[in-house]
């Protein structure tokens, strides 16, 4: 490999990171058989990913600065993580659990607070319909979580996903429009959520602040939107694929947002889930073939 080459990797690498996501970890209930932190950062560290984002509670250490320990012995860092939130309960102040997560990411060195809009109940297969108060509500927190984060030094993003209350393109143009937020793209959860995500990123590209990688099977996401499968089905189903392989064109889109001047993260963030253990002689190598997929295809492609 020449040295060209070889510094057109490193520096690429340096803002792509993992997400234990894509080693089937997941907070939600049943979500399949749970792997330990210590195979998923070895696997991530083997690949030369540069960090990666917290995962559910528990996954990591709970305090911040073991959290950065723990990551440091692997050679990675934190991004920061997923943070579902309930925003749009006029009963409900969403603040306390924002300033305790963002007091998490600077203890650990972390900068990204990816909001997910959550609907109250478990799980991401159902939500309740948003009427007008519930939308003023919501937009007015994301406005005062966006400044909070700011004036701590740390970004705040909203995420729209499939089974939130920001699901759609239609919804995600709504925050855009009636908010400052900053917009996590995740490639996957719009297009199944009826948006295009290249589209979209190319209508917004000041918004974009943080990117979820995933590739989709168009076929099963359209039984998603047509309520013949649920999201959790759909998963379990391979939904989502590597970069490369589904209908998502991710190469212009990261093109797009390089072309823009985008300079954060690239998260690789294939939702899986495990039915057993990698090691179990079942499962072949596992889930890090997926994720090595997907890192060389961006690799090619961010050049």
């Amino acid at each position: 490999m020449s040295d060209s080459v070889q510094t057109h990797r490193r520096t690429a690498l340096d803002r792509i990171a993992g997400a234990p996501i894509s080693w089937g970890v997941c907070e939600v209930p049943d979500w399949g058989h749970q792997l330990e932190a210590d195979q998923v950062l070895k696997e991530m560290s083997s690949l030369g990913l540069a960090a990666t984002e917290f995962g559910p509670v528990g996954f990591l250490e709970e305090e911040p600065a073991a959290k950065a320990e723990q990551l440091s012995a692997y050679g990675m860092r934190a991004v920061g993580g997923f943070l579902p939130v309930l925003l749009h309960d006029a009963r409900h102040d969403p603040m306390p659990e924002v300033d305790a997560f963002i007091d998490g990411c600077l203890a650990s060195g972390a900068g990204v607070v990816v909001l997910a809009a959550f609907t109250g109940v478990d799980g991401y297969d159902a939500r309740p319909v948003l009427d007008d108060d519930g939308w003023s509500v919501m937009l007015a927190n994301l406005d005062r979580i966006t400044d909070r984060a700011t004036e701590r030094g740390v970004i705040a993003c909203v995420h729209p996903h499939v089974g939130t209350m920001v699901e759609s393109g239609e919804e995600t143009e709504r925050v855009l429009a009636g908010s400052r937020v900053g917009l996590c793209v995740d490639t996957g959860h719009l297009l199944v959520g009826g948006a295009d995500p290249v589209a979209l990123t190319a209508q917004h590209p000041e918004r974009v602040v943080h990117v979820h990688l995933k590739d989709v099977d168009g076929a099963i996401a359209a039984r998603v939107m047509d309520g013949t499968l649920t999201f959790g089905e759909a998963v379990r189903a391979g939904m989502f694929l590597p970069l490369g392989e589904g209908d998502v064109d991710i190469a212009a889109m990261v093109r797009t947002l390089e072309a823009a001047g985008y300079r954060g993260w690239y998260v690789l963030e294939q939702d899986v889930m495990l039915d057993a253990p990698p090691s179990d002689g079942r499962s072949g190598e596992g889930p890090v073939a997926d994720v090595r997929k997907s890192l060389d295809f961006l690799l090619r492609v961010a050049r």
